[in-house]
């Protein structure tokens, strides 16, 4: 597998600039722990496989190209990131701090970080129009060569987000054990959401 250091360094860019996977993220390490983190990074990177799969089949272009499909994902995802606001304030969700070890809430974390994904239309776009530069036109298989590019940019999604959230995680204990400091994350990581929300009720196809 040839990798260009054009590739590598844009797909960086654009994984390690925040976004709703690494506000999630962040929070899953703050509020539960390092592998709460994990599991939100999985989460988020399996997000990403649907539109993949999208953009292989095809349905990414349909998305882009039906107003009404798009305004529908699109809306569903700023509906959702409103939702993830609310509960943070409210104490429960993203920001919601687990005092013992369970299995259902890591399970809870791969879900919504999944869920994240799989409502943000910009990823397709995403492989449609970006991983695309990097194929060559003469490329034997191109299908092939899309693949591996995804799965280096999921690798590096997963890579990324588990430092972010391993870092978050490391200052868990100095966070937690302040309410107020809990009280003035809350809302700053629901007022996130909310611009995320509006950045993306904003976007254009």
């Amino acid at each position: 597998m040839h990798l260009t250091p054009e590739f590598l360094l844009t797909s960086l860019v654009v994984v390690a600039s925040p976004g709703t996977g690494v506000l999630y993220t962040l929070a899953a390490g703050l509020s539960r722990g390092r592998r709460a983190s994990v599991a939100a990074a999985f989460g988020c990177t399996l997000g990403i496989v649907p539109h993949l799969v999208a953009a292989v089949l095809g349905l990414a272009a349909v998305l882009h190209t039906s107003a009404l499909l798009f305004q529908a994902v699109k809306f569903a995802g700023v509906a959702y990131l409103l939702v993830m606001a609310w509960q943070t304030l409210r104490e429960h969700g993203a920001l919601r701090v687990e005092t013992k070890a369970d299995p259902r809430p890591a399970r809870e974390v791969i879900t919504t970080g999944v869920l994240i994904n799989i409502l943000n239309p910009k990823l397709s776009l995403f492989f449609v129009a970006f991983l695309p530069q990097f194929i060559e036109a003469g490329e034997a298989a191109p299908l092939l060569r899309m693949l591996e590019l995804s799965a280096v940019f999921m690798a590096m999604t997963f890579a990324v987000f588990v430092v972010y959230g391993i870092t978050a995680a490391a200052v868990r204990t100095h966070v937690v054990s302040r309410p107020a400091v809990m009280t003035w994350l809350r809302r700053v990581f629901a007022a996130a959401f909310v611009a995320l929300g509006a950045k993306l009720a904003l976007a254009e196809r």
